[in-house]
């Protein structure tokens, strides 16, 4: 999954496309009625079937039941899930996608041990509103992480330093929401543009090196 690169906060069909154009290989969908961000399942499947089938389609929870995370994920016509909560590593046994374990510095020695191996960890800032952090991640203690795990970085991302961030950290992906937004849940549509270009930009040079 190594290049993965997510557009979180989705919430209008222009925006996604205009995305998946510029070459974000994800787009992300919050179901958490707390976030600005927040969609109606059926809107976001509308949404995720104009998309490529090579697009991956994540869907973010927090604290939601499994069985409601699966009717969910079945309406939004997800690929991906994205838990956000205090979600127990069962959950990883009943849900039939695979997923992504938000984790901070803070947290993720605690939740390598209890998640499986495989488990993709965002790794993202210390944040109440749960996603869409302005703040940014250690850098240089989340490159110590990256040697050994699936690590998605998020947290403080903009086109002006996702350059940096990747060479610096080497995560197999990068995740950004409120970096590239004129408001929650509207993309900037030049920000978003810069944001992919520099992003493929930085993950080719990593391979050179």
């Amino acid at each position: 999954m190594s290049g993965f690169v997510k557009i979180c906060g989705m919430t209008r069909m222009e925006d996604a496309l205009h995305a998946v154009r510029e070459g974000a290989t994800a787009v992300g969908f919050v179901f958490w009625k707390g976030s600005p961000r927040y969609i109606e399942p059926v809107r976001a499947g509308e949404i995720a079937a104009a998309l490529p089938a090579t697009v991956v389609t994540v869907g973010v929870f927090v604290n939601e039941p499994v069985e409601a995370i699966r009717e969910t994920a079945t309406v939004a016509g997800l690929r991906m899930v994205q838990l956000h909560g205090d979600e127990p590593p069962t959950y990883g046994d009943r849900l039939d996608r695979p997923i992504m374990r938000s984790v901070t510095l803070d947290t993720i020695d605690e939740a390598i041990e209890a998640w499986p191996a495989g488990t993709t960890m965002l790794l993202d800032s210390s944040d109440p509103s749960r996603g869409g952090s302005r703040e940014a991640v250690d850098w240089q203690r989340a490159a110590v992480v990256t040697r050994d795990r699936l690590v998605v970085l998020a947290g403080g991302l903009t086109p002006d330093n996702i350059e940096d961030a990747i060479v610096t950290v080497r995560p197999i992906g990068v995740d950004v929401a409120s970096g590239v937004e004129a408001a929650p849940g509207v993309k900037d549509p030049d920000r978003v543009a810069r944001f992919l270009a520099n992003a493929r930009a930085a993950f080719a040079r990593r391979v050179t090196l």
